[in-house]
């Protein structure tokens, strides 16, 4: 099943199922207004849902319309609890040998995982409005999975069981203000701005085999510029799965439905595939080169994020945006 949430002039939008092509959806506002309710109640609701999405597919359906991914909010507009992780330990190895830095061993047993600003997510086709380049603007290419409740202390296979629905996400960073909060020892908060959901979210089954061991086994591709930045693979290198990184943020208290898990940026070791950020071309640079030469994001600047299934066909929708500045009102 594909869900999204349109526009609507309210802060929480309006439920849709789309159908299987990213062509076609209803409004079911008899069912679930939003994509909140729909999590809340899940139980109840996801088989209505699924009702209609065969309907859909079938050409059952009535009072359809067209599919338009810039009329869509994030999937869910704001949330109650967003947490990121860096499931690819890889990626974080290689930060911090560009930087002389060794990886804790406990990187590799203990997921890490911030809790981010989850007031407000964008939609696939909004800008990215920043105010100085010299912040260092960066894209992030990641998988999320949304839940229902979850309960404190649940192990990480249990924990699959509560993973109702899966994103991509294009988590901005500025990196040139990361170093100065870390010093801090208290974590991201001016250096990460908001966070861009794909244009529709799905049920695991909608993956069939790719979803496997709460994993997406499947390329993500960033292209920057019309420049294919990297495609690797999200299943591959992943030391953390999607269960893992439940538990972890359960460990000491119940998660409420809706929350948002992060899998952090996809990246897959020596792979020729590429990257999912800059930053990470910008360290495979030091490391050869000594120096990084490739620039972060400028104002005008477009970044396409998308995932495709073995026929080709996109999933997700294409995470597609420009970047933008913004003049502060003071």
């Amino acid at each position: 099943m594909k869900l999204a949430t349109l526009k609507n002039n309210t802060r929480d939008g309006q439920l849709v199922v789309v159908s299987k092509d990213l062509t076609k959806a209803i409004k079911v506002p008899e069912i679930a207004m939003t994509m909140q309710e729909a999590l809340d109640n899940w139980d109840k609701i996801s088989p209505k849902l699924e009702k209609v999405y065969d309907q859909l597919q079938n050409n059952s359906a009535i009072n359809t319309f067209d599919f338009n991914t810039s009329e869509t909010m994030a999937a869910i507009p704001r949330a109650y609890h967003w947490a990121d992780g860096s499931a690819y330990v890889t990626h974080v190895e290689l930060v911090r040998k560009a930087r002389n830095a060794e990886l804790p061993q406990t990187f590799w047993t203990d997921p890490l995982m911030y809790m981010g600003a989850s007031d407000a997510f964008i939609g696939a086709n909004d800008d990215i409005k920043i105010e100085k380049e010299e912040w260092g603007i960066d894209f992030e290419s990641e998988v999320a999975v949304l839940t229902d409740d979850v309960p404190a202390g649940i192990n990480a296979q249990n924990a699959r069981k509560h993973i109702k629905l899966i994103a991509l996400i294009n988590d901005v960073s500025l990196r040139n203000l990361i170093p100065n909060e870390l010093s801090k020892q208290f974590g991201f908060y001016q250096s990460k701005p908001w966070t861009t959901f794909s244009p529709v979210v799905v049920t695991p089954d909608e993956l069939g085999d790719s979803w496997n061991t709460a994993k997406v086994h499947l390329p993500l591709i960033s292209t920057l510029n019309s420049e294919i930045i990297g495609s690797p693979n999200a299943g591959v290198d992943m030391t953390f799965d999607f269960g893992q990184l439940i538990a972890h943020a359960a460990k000491s208290r119940a998660l409420m439905a809706g929350t948002v898990i992060g899998s952090g940026t996809v990246a897959n070791q020596g792979s020729p595939d590429g990257s999912s950020c800059l930053a990470e071309v910008r360290c495979l640079e030091i490391i050869k080169n000594g120096k990084a030469t490739t620039p972060f994001m400028k104002f005008g600047d477009r970044i396409e994020i998308e995932m495709k299934n073995n026929q080709g066909e996109s999933i997700f929708g294409k995470i597609d945006q420009t970047v933008k500045q913004y003049n502060p009102i003071n």
